[in-house]
């Protein structure tokens, strides 16, 4: 694969972190800028680190993961599309405390990164060394994880229970569109 397609690659697969990240920014009005750095460091980092096991791990994938591949990212995403849902009614948590334990973070990297696993066998596949794409997809990741996330706070004035039912609602949709 040439540079462009890794960019164009890495672009793609930034694209899911990118919508989990606008809607943690639809729900989260406290501690914006280190929420914000916490989503789009474990989404990142997941991002970055996923292709690199798929690369070195491919045959063990065939015949074990991708046929559930699926079926975890909607698992995962239905949970924390739910969780946020939940916590719309839940008039007793604040919302900075919702869903940014390092636990659900570590559930959105794997979420979100999920193709980046598959990407990496691609990668594999057609012979591409794994280090630069893997820095590459990252950094895409990073920076568009941060735009997601401060985008969906520019919402922030409309009703916040709405916001995190609407927020839900797209994790929710994520995972259903993985299965489709």
């Amino acid at each position: 694969m040439s540079y462009l397609e890794i960019f164009l690659l890495a672009l793609a697969l930034s694209v899911d972190a990118c919508v989990l990240s606008f809607s943690y920014g639809l729900v989260f009005r406290h501690m914006r800028k280190k929420n914000s750095m916490l989503l789009a460091s474990f989404t990142g980092i997941f991002q970055g680190i996923m292709p690199v096991i798929g690369y070195f791990l491919t045959s063990l994938v065939k015949n074990y993961i991708m046929p559930y591949a699926e079926v975890l990212i909607l698992v995962i995403f239905c949970f924390l599309g739910l969780k946020f849902i939940k916590e719309a009614f839940d008039k007793k948590q604040e919302p900075s405390q919702m869903c940014l334990g390092v636990g659900c973070l570590f559930l959105a990297g794997v979420a979100t990164s999920i193709d980046a696993f598959s990407a990496g066998i691609s990668l594999s596949l057609f012979g591409n060394k794994i280090l630069k794409p893997a820095v590459l997809i990252a950094f895409i990741t990073f920076i568009n994880s941060h735009l997601g996330f401060w985008l969906g706070g520019k919402l922030k004035n409309l009703p916040t229970k709405r916001l995190e039912i609407m927020a839900g609602l797209i994790l929710i949709f994520l995972g259903i569109k993985a299965v489709l």
